[in-house]
C-alpha cells in the first residue's frame, strides 16, 4: 500500500524539459491543491504569505525553464534597485525645485532596458540576426543551440513598464524586494500574461486576503471555461487536423487548407484565452483580480476594434510603451500611420524571430493605418459603430484577413505560406467536403461548438457566469470534475504546451 516509487515523484517534480508544467496539466492540478491549503493557513500573515507563494512562483518557472529561473531573479533584482533610484533622483531634484528628468534618471532607465532587451535579444534574437547579417562579411553563421527560456517576453515587458511608469512619475516604486518580486513573478499570469501593470495590481498585494462569493465562483466560472477551450477544443482540433495540413500544405486540397486555417484561428484563440481564462479564474481563487486579455475578438468589424479584443493587455501595452513613445498621434496624420506600422512591426518580431512574424505584423500595421485613413476620409466620429449588413459584411471581411495573417504566424517559413495560399486559390476541390466531414466529424464539431460559442451575445456568457456564481459549492466542484472527466476522455497522450510559451 504505501510501496512509493519515489524516483518517480521526484522526476516529476523535477525539470522536464519535454513537460512544462501548465494548468491543464495533472501535476500542477495536484501541487495546486496542496499550496491552496498553505495559503490560506498563512491568510493573515502578509509576509509569509507573500514568500510562500513566490517561492511557488519561482518552483513553477523552474518547472518550465530549469536553472533560467535565474533570469527572473536577475530582472527582477535589477528594476527594482534601478527604479527607487530613479524615484530617490527624483525626489533629491523636487527638493531642489527642479523640472524635468536628469542624465541620471535617463541613464538608469537606459540601464534598465539594456537589461531587459538584452536578455531578450540574445536569447531570441542572436541566431536570427546572425543570419540575417552573415552576408554583409561574406561568410556564413552556425546557429548558436540557444534555449528560449519560456514566458521570457511576459516578464519582461512587465518589468520594463514598471521602471518606465517609475520614470515617467505615473507611479511609485515599491520598498520591500519581496512585493516586487511578487508582483513580476506571480505565477497565474508568469509564462503567457495576460501582462499585468503595476498600477493595477501593486494595490492588491497587501491588502486584506479575501475572496467574495463573487470572486470564487467568477474563478471557477473561468477555470472550467478556459480548461475547455484549451483542452478539448484547442488540442483536439490542432492534434487530429490542423498540425497535419500546416506541416505539408502541398498534401491537401485548397478546401483542406482553407478549412485548417478557419480551424487555427479557433485553436489559437482557445489556447491562448483559455490560458488567460484559467489565470484570470486562478487569480480570483487567491483573491487577485486580473484585467480580462480577450473580448470576442472575431465579432470586430476592423482591425482596430480587433486589437482592442485580441490580447488587449499586450495591445495597450504596444500603445502606451512604443507607439506614444514614437509620437503616436502628435505629429500629423502620416508620422501616426508610420508609427502605427512600425509598432506592429515590432509586435510580430515580439512574437518571434521570423520573417513570418514581421510580415505579419507588418500586415496588421498597413491595415491599422488604412483604418486611420478609412475613417478620416468618411469623417467617422470616434467610436463609431456600423450596424446591420453593413456589420455583417465588415466582420466578415475582417475575419478573413485575420484569418489570412494566421497563415504566416502559424507556417515558420514563407515557402509553407504561399504554398498554402497556392492550394486555397488553385486547387480548392470543394466537391470533397462531404468526405472531410465523414472523416473528420469530430474535428469539424469541435470547430463549429467554437465559432457558435465564440459568436454567441456577450450577455449570454454573463448570464452563464452569474449561474455558476450562484450554483453551491459543491455544484460548482461537481462542475469542475465533469469538464476534467471530458478532458481525460478525448486529451492526446502527451499534454500540449500552450502556443504563447514560445513567445
Amino acid at each position: 500500500m504505501w510501496n512509493i516509487d519515489w524516483q518517480r515523484v521526484l522526476e516529476q517534480l523535477s525539470y522536464l524539459p519535454q513537460q512544462p508544467m501548465i494548468f491543464s496539466s495533472g501535476i500542477f492540478l495536484f501541487l495546486f491543491l496542496g499550496f491552496s491549503f498553505i495559503y490560506w493557513c498563512l491568510g493573515k500573515h502578509d509576509t509569509l504569505r507573500l514568500l510562500f507563494v513566490t517561492a511557488f512562483s519561482y518552483y513553477f518557472y523552474y518547472k518550465s525553464s530549469g536553472i533560467y529561473l535565474v533570469l527572473l531573479a536577475l530582472v527582477t533584482t535589477t528594476d527594482f534597485f534601478i527604479a527607487r533610484a530613479i524615484a530617490a533622483d527624483q525626489e533629491e531634484r523636487a527638493a531642489r525645485h527642479r523640472e524635468g528628468h536628469s542624465a541620471v534618471q535617463r541613464l538608469l532607465l537606459l540601464l534598465s532596458l539594456v537589461v531587459d532587451l538584452g536578455l531578450l535579444c540574445y536569447f531570441k534574437y542572436t541566431n536570427f540576426f546572425g543570419e540575417m547579417l552573415a552576408p554583409l562579411w561574406n561568410g556564413t553563421f552556425e546557429p548558436l543551440d540557444i534555449f528560449l527560456p519560456v514566458g521570457i517576453s511576459f516578464f519582461t515587458f512587465q518589468s520594463m513598464s514598471y521602471t518606465i511608469d517609475v520614470y515617467r512619475g505615473n507611479l511609485k516604486p515599491l520598498d520591500r524586494w519581496l512585493d516586487y518580486a511578487f508582483y513580476v513573478s506571480f505565477f497565474p499570469q508568469l509564462v503567457a500574461g495576460p501582462i499585468v501593470r503595476a498600477r493595477d495590481f501593486i494595490p492588491q498585494i497587501r491588502r486584506p486576503l479575501a475572496v467574495t462569493n463573487e470572486m470564487f465562483g467568477s474563478g471557477v466560472f473561468f477555470i472550467v471555461g478556459g480548461l475547455f477551450k484549451k483542452a478539448v477544443i484547442s488540442d483536439y482540433i490542432s492534434v487530429n487536423f490542423v498540425e497535419r495540413v500546416f506541416e505539408q500544405p502541398d498534401l491537401y486540397s485548397g478546401l483542406e487548407n482553407l478549412l485548417a486555417v478557419y480551424g487555427y484561428a479557433m485553436q489559437i484563440y482557445c489556447d491562448f484565452s483559455g490560458y488567460s481564462d484559467m489565470a484570470i479564474g486562478i487569480a480570483l481563487l487567491l483573491g487577485f483580480e486580473f484585467p480580462m486579455n480577450f473580448n470576442s475578438p472575431y465579432k470586430s468589424a476592423d482591425i482596430t476594434d480587433f486589437w482592442r479584443r485580441w490580447h488587449i493587455s499586450l495591445s495597450s501595452w504596444l500603445k502606451d510603451y512604443l507607439y506614444i513613445s514614437l509620437g503616436g498621434n502628435r505629429h500629423g496624420k502620416f508620422r501616426q500611420y508610420l508609427n502605427l506600422i512600425i509598432t506592429m512591426l515590432l509586435g510580430g518580431l515580439w512574437h518571434g524571430a521570423s520573417l513570418n512574424f514581421i510580415a505579419w505584423g507588418g500586415l496588421h500595421g498597413v491595415a491599422l493605418a488604412l483604418d486611420k485613413v478609412k475613417n478620416s476620409v468618411l469623417h467617422r466620429p470616434k467610436g463609431y459603430k456600423s450596424h446591420g449588413i453593413k456589420r455583417v459584411v465588415e466582420v466578415l471581411v475582417t475575419f478573413h484577413f485575420v484569418c489570412f495573417c494566421w497563415i504566416f504566424f502559424r507556417n515558420t517559413t514563407f515557402e509553407g505560406s504561399w504554398t498554402m495560399i497556392k492550394q486555397i486559390f488553385t486547387h480548392f476541390q470543394p466537391q470533397i467536403f462531404g468526405q472531410w466531414i465523414e472523416s473528420y466529424w469530430a474535428v469539424g464539431s469541435l470547430m463549429l461548438l467554437g465559432y457558435v460559442l465564440h459568436f454567441l451575445p456577450s450577455g449570454m456568457s454573463l448570464s452563464v457566469r452569474r449561474l455558476v456564481v450562484r450554483m453551491p459549492l459543491l455544484l460548482q466542484a461537481l462542475l469542475i470534475v465533469i469538464v476534467i472527466f471530458i478532458v481525460i476522455q478525448i486529451k492526446s497522450s502527451d499534454v500540449q504546451p500552450f502556443i504563447y510559451f514560445q513567445f
